[in-house]
């Protein structure tokens, strides 16, 4: 029966699920191993192989730098481990991206309303691409202190930046609700600030890395302050009304351990008892952390950085709620990167030597430039993988997650003649030679059928006039199904210029015997205007044969009727249409 043009598919749709699966351990890795085994080749015949991580400016990296790099490459990995949680392809766009698009600009939304459609018309190659590019960035920077490294840096910049933009909405910044507590300005965001310091070859890493990136986070921290202090924000009041025990109250339903559960839960509760008096410990962590970061370069002080850091862990776990359950968590929110970032800049570790070296050199060249390889591999398929989904057909994965798989049949079709849309008669197969896609559409109807009119308009202009196809459509609503009806809803939905499209109907014996002969359930009331029908395409073929049976309850998004027709497409293929 109709859905209303839904999207009622559950992001952890089995199908979907497994495609993903098969897709990133199968087809994913042949192309990065491939890939890996290209760049091996090149370094052991160019020598690369000998130097890699042995460069006098990479032995001798700043110790800060060697933090930062560590550090940011090994949240870059967790990310993209996080990616390849199986509800990803059909989520992520829709339950991550899509909400963070409140209060942003209109050149913002557009722009945000593109990435959302670009995902969805590739969820499993995009969310692949994102997996793997993820892991790529994280492991390059933990294996190479030199050139490779830079490098990885600086995808790493236009990635987070991309991410920042289009995935966060530019960190909340538009949002009415931001605060740091909640994520604000973006998790991204410090990885891009960490990304462009690391894009600095090691011998010119600045001394100046820690009292600029100090004083950045200084200011990051006291626009929270205000931010926190606003009455907007909600954190003044009591109850259940205190903007943290109410994000409490929701976080704690998603799946998690229940410790967290609990520890999240008490930690919304104190906030709502202490209301005010809550939020004036939040906002003296923040001015003392601002104001200590500050002054931090110039008086060598320590505490600050453990405030941030301190702070930051007891707010991960208490309002964002550790951020990495529910299986559509992306990072780990904005706390832990903005502490791994404040104590990567410590004055402690300004002027320190850099780190011991423990491995052989030959260990650490070979095994490294190896890992590299692989990294390599994922970040090059990644990049390439992207470029060509912008520019292909629609994958079939949000058709099969809303209305599950075809099935292949092989039974006669049942008979009919009946009057087309310009009143001649139409007999079923009646051009010799010619496969049919028919279906069911009520005249009257403005939400379902459309769609599945639109879905055959569009297979009709990608097999061409000359395609040995006819497209059916048969009348399926008792009380309007005239010839005025069916004349109606060509021309309201400029299915006139379709060629071998046909609109057929007859008097209402004819259309009831029909309907059953293909098992398709009519049901109308005088009280309302539609019908209520199946929501079934039929293929036959020139033989008179049901090839195929396919459920199509229609999503009405472009991205969800892309996915239709190219599912479409590729039945009529199977069936021998050429």
């Amino acid at each position: 029966m109709p859905g209303m043009g839904g999207g009622g598919y559950s992001v952890n749709n089995p199908l979907v699920a497994n495609a993903f699966t098969h897709s990133v351990l199968v087809t994913c890795m042949l192309w990065i191993i491939a890939i890996a085994f290209g760049v091996m080749v090149t370094a052991i015949v160019t020598r690369g192989v000998l130097r890699f991580n042995l460069s006098p400016a990479g032995l001798s990296e700043p110790r800060s730098r060697s933090y930062l790099r560590l550090s940011f490459g090994a949240l870059w990995l967790v990310d993209g481990i996080l990616q390849f949680q199986a509800s990803m392809p059909l989520g992520l766009a829709n339950n991550v991206v899509q909400p963070a698009m409140s209060g942003t600009p209109g050149w913002l939304h557009s722009l945000m309303l593109h990435g959302i459609s670009v995902w969805n018309a590739h969820p499993i190659a995009l969310a692949d691409a994102t997996a793997w590019i993820q892991v790529g960035i994280g492991i390059l920077l933990l294996v190479s202190n030199g050139g490779v490294g830079r490098v990885a840096a600086a995808v790493s910049v236009g990635w987070a930046g991309m991410i920042w933009l289009v995935g966060n909405g530019a960190g909340g910044i538009f949002q009415s609700t931001s605060t740091i507590l909640f994520g604000w300005p973006g998790a991204t965001f410090f990885y891009v600030v960490a990304g462009v310091w690391l894009a600095r070859s090691p011998a010119n890493f600045p001394e100046r890395f820690s009292r600029i990136t100090l004083r950045l986070i200084a200011s990051v921290l006291a626009i929270g302050l205000v931010l926190q202090a606003l009455p907007s924000r909600q954190f003044w009041h009591g109850g259940n009304s205190n903007a943290l025990t109410a994000m409490a109250q929701s976080m704690v339903k998603t799946p998690q351990p229940h410790w967290l559960a609990y520890a999240v839960t008490k930690f919304g509760v104190a906030a709502g008892t202490l209301g005010g008096g809550f939020n004036l410990i939040v906002i003296f962590w923040l001015g003392a952390s601002a104001f200590g970061l500050w002054m931090a370069p110039v008086r060598r002080w320590r505490w600050p950085v453990w405030s941030v850091a301190t702070g930051a862990l007891i707010f991960w776990f208490g309002a964002q709620d550790a951020a990495i359950f529910g299986g559509l968590a992306t990072d780990l929110n904005s706390l832990v990167p903005l502490a791994v970032l404040t104590w990567c800049a410590s004055p402690a570790l300004a002027g320190r030597p850099a780190l011991a070296r423990r491995l052989p050199p030959e260990f650490r060249s070979s095994t490294g430039s190896v890992l590299a390889s692989f990294a390599t591999g994922m970040v090059a398929f990644s990049v390439v993988s992207m470029s060509v989904a912008s520019f292909a057909s629609a994958e079939n994965t949000l058709f099969l997650a809303q209305n599950g798989p075809a099935s292949s049949v092989n039974t006669s079709a049942p008979g009919f003649t009946l009057t087309d849309q310009h009143g001649s008669k139409y007999s079923l197969g009646e051009h010799a030679g010619h496969y049919t896609l028919i279906t069911f559409l009520d005249p009257v109807c403005y939400t379902d059928c459309p769609l599945l009119a639109g879905q055959m308009k569009q297979v009709g202009q990608a097999f061409g006039a000359h395609a040995q196809l006819d497209l059916v459509a048969v009348a399926a609503n008792p009380r309007h199904e005239t010839l005025a009806n069916v004349r109606s809803f060509i021309a309201k939905h400029d299915l006139a210029s379709v060629k071998n499209f046909y609109f057929v109907t007859g008097t209402l014996a004819h259309l009831a015997k029909v309907w059953g002969n293909f098992g398709i359930q009519v049901e109308s009331s005088p009280t309302t205007i539609m019908s209520v029908h199946s929501d079934v395409m039929y293929v036959i073929s020139p033989q008179g044969r049901i090839e195929w049976i396919i459920p199509d309850d229609p999503i009405a998004t472009s991205s969800g009727e892309s996915s239709a027709v190219t599912e479409l497409i590729a039945i009529l293929h199977r069936a021998g249409l050429k």
